[in-house]
């Protein structure tokens, strides 16, 4: 594409604002990103968890915190992406729209939440872990 003398080329995918965007439109590239770059910097922190220095206890402190860290943005995330998708909602006494709130979502939606899941599935991993012997 040109306009005012300059080019665009049309690519498959680049990066805005840290998101990997797809001419698909598709999210599995941004979750790959994202856990690349998670991965990338889990050294940093291994090296903390696996220090003399620090007590056991304030290892685990660490580790709690940096879950929940992330556990949270999982929720904000699903939030974000459950929000788009029931969209927004005309309030019965105002009668003016607004957005839902993350109570309301979680009343709306059937299935469990995104941490929930993942959770579930890693105590699932771990019974066929442990019936391996």
């Amino acid at each position: 594409m040109k306009t005012d003398n300059r080019s665009f080329e049309r690519g498959e995918e680049f990066k805005y604002f840290g998101t990997t965007l797809t001419s698909q439109n598709s999210i599995q590239e941004e979750i790959k990103s994202r856990l690349k770059s998670g991965n990338a910097g889990y050294p940093a922190v291994q090296n903390l968890l696996s220090s003399r220095l620090l007590s056991k206890n304030l290892k685990i402190e660490i580790y709690r915190t940096i879950i929940l860290r992330e556990e949270r943005r999982l929720r904000v995330f699903e939030n974000r992406v459950l929000k788009r998708i029931f969209g927004p909602r005309r309030d019965e006494i105002t009668g003016e729209w607004r957005k839902l709130h993350n109570e309301e979502l979680n009343d709306m939606q059937s299935s469990p939440n995104i941490v929930r899941v993942i959770k579930l599935r890693r105590m699932r991993w771990v019974g066929h872990v442990a019936c391996m012997g």
